[in-house]
């Protein structure tokens, strides 16, 4: 029987937890920071990335089921809002997820997880994209 990721916890349970996520983001920032092909979106963060780090776990977090940890440490949050200073087109998006997709295939998840994963956060991508194409 296949897991149905969309249930409760399971898609916080199948990253590992909080570890995992950590694990995750840590490796999405160090594919961003170490691969030249994502200097846009790389320059698109603060030098040190530690707050982003721990935004993007917290976010995932509550996102995949597991304890919403954004809301608790930094307040509600908008996806399309917290990125409107940004200038995001598709290849912006693109970029984001194909680092995305980088780090998850360096994760020991299982492969329907990866991409159930991958599929799963183009949707928030997606949603900034059209904001930022809305203000311009």
């Amino acid at each position: 029987m296949m897991i149905q990721y969309s249930e409760g916890s399971a898609s916080h349970d199948a990253v590992g937890g909080l570890l995992g996520l950590k694990k995750l983001v840590k490796d999405f920032y160090a594919f961003m920071c170490s691969n030249p092909d994502y200097a846009i979106i790389r320059d698109m963060h603060p030098q040190d990335l530690t707050v982003s780090e721990d935004k993007l776990v917290c976010f995932l977090s509550g996102w995949l089921g597991g304890e919403r940890l954004f809301a608790k440490k930094y307040g509600a949050i908008s996806i399309p809002q917290v990125h409107a200073h940004l200038v995001i087109h598709e290849k912006e998006r693109d970029m984001w997820l194909s680092c995305l997709n980088e780090a998850l295939e360096k994760q020991p998840y299982a492969d329907h997880f990866k991409a159930y994963l991958l599929n799963q956060l183009r949707v928030p991508a997606e949603r900034i994209r059209i904001a930022c194409e809305r203000r311009l």
